[in-house]
């Protein structure tokens, strides 16, 4: 039996979940992001939002200029990450694979539980139902024979949309007179390049195989066999492991060259990657610390380490490399664990034998909580758990940066 995939989307997520947890929002311009006033992007916005030009990944203040009159919020990501958990729990139901590209994504294998295209079909139909019903939210569903058929078709009738592909033939009669971008892994420079050399549909990449694979190479042949309808790669159940990095940033709202604020925050995105890699079970080989000066300049710097996720090894390391640091204004500051692992090893030291490299890690802790606490009359530690969230996090270093 040939693979059945279906592709899950959710509309409008963020927003869709502001929505419905407070009514009042529906039918108005919903931007979820950064406020206005504030630097940052846009995460999300509603349907009504777009006409204005707003979408994801715009500039606040462009966004704020475009619709001066829409409601602005800030993104809850604990919230929209128990929801998440709540939709995998449907949609894991139906399928033998899922593979998650983002908290209200998935490409679903349901080939073996549904037994046929009917059944596939059938099982979509409930999982739109389901979500709307259990979770009141709506969700695109695409039904198809491939992943990049598949996602074509979640995207055909958003939002609310429900839409199948059934053969090659089906997906090639649909998208053969669209532009090339229509294509998976064709964005805005490849299609430029594309467009330059008179290439501009899909039917001109069927037409002109030879020149699109000399122009583009590899990622040339894979489009051109994209334009025959032909994807045969499998639904790839996520594992943490494969993960290539767990990290923590956070955008200042002035730029500040305040040394002490940098390496107080630093602490908390420590404290912040310690929680992140303890709950997906893993260890990084290496620290890296990320910078972003106020002329938008970034540098990363990296260091190996023994296998650890441990807040002190991490804020250690990456103290050391933020002393060696240019003194310019610093617009983001990010830490991170890389060359992840799900086994703990090091090699033994004395002071393993003498119990004291533990003490000194939780000493260290202890000491920066006591001193952020004196610093900023905030109980750090006792909050840690909210803090540690988006949100949160960041109205926290603001204040941090204003009480220095």
């Amino acid at each position: 039996m040939e693979r059945i995939i279906i592709h899950v989307d959710m509309d409008a997520f963020y927003a869709s979940v502001e929505v419905r947890d407070d009514p009042s929002l529906a039918g108005k311009p919903l931007i979820i992001g950064s406020l206005p006033h504030e630097r940052g992007v846009v995460a999300t916005c509603s349907y009504e939002a777009r006409p204005f030009g707003v979408r994801s990944g715009m500039n606040i203040k462009e966004a704020y200029r475009l619709c001066p009159h829409g409601i602005y919020r800030h993104p809850n990501f604990e919230k929209y990450r128990k929801v998440s958990s709540q939709l995998h729990e449907i949609w894991n139901t139906y399928a033998t694979a899922s593979e998650y590209i983002a908290l209200d994504e998935a490409y679903l294998d349901v080939t073996e539980k549904a037994g046929s295209w009917e059944g596939a079909c059938a099982f979509a139909r409930e999982i739109k139902r389901r979500t709307k019903e259990e979770l009141r939210l709506n969700c695109s569903v695409g039904v198809a024979y491939s992943k990049t058929a598949a996602k074509t078709a979640s995207e055909e009738k958003k939002p609310d949309g429900y839409f199948e592909i059934p053969d090659a033939q089906a997906f090639v009669d649909l998208i053969i007179d669209r532009d090339v971008r229509v294509l998976y892994t064709v964005g805005e420079k490849t299609s430029e390049k594309l467009h330059a050399a008179g290439i501009h549909t899909v039917r001109d990449i069927r037409e002109k195989p030879a020149e699109v694979e000399a122009l583009l190479g590899k990622q040339g042949r894979w489009i051109t066999q994209l334009a025959q309808g032909i994807d045969d790669r499998p639904v790839v159940p996520y594992r943490p492991e494969d993960a290539k990095s767990v990290s923590r940033e956070l955008t200042f709202q002035e730029d500040t060259r305040d040394v002490g604020l940098l390496e107080d925050v630093l602490f908390l995105l420590a404290l912040c990657v310690e929680e992140r890699a303890a709950r997906v079970g893993l260890y990084g080989k290496g620290v890296t610390l990320k910078l972003t000066y106020g002329d938008m300049k970034n540098i990363t710097r990296s260091r190996i380490i023994e296998p650890s996720r441990q807040a002190a090894v991490i804020y250690r390391e990456a103290h050391q490399m933020l002393a060696q640091a240019a003194d310019r204004p610093v617009r983001l500051i990010g830490v991170g664990l890389y060359n992840l692992t799900d086994e703990a090893w090091r090699q033994m030291s004395i002071e393993d034998f003498l119990g004291t490299a533990r003490n000194d890690d939780e000493a260290l802790v202890k000491k920066r909580f006591t001193e952020l606490a004196a610093r900023y009359g905030l109980d750090f530690e006792g909050h840690l758990d909210q803090i540690r969230h988006g949100e949160v996090l960041h109205r926290t270093a603001e204040y941090m940066r204003k009480h220095r």
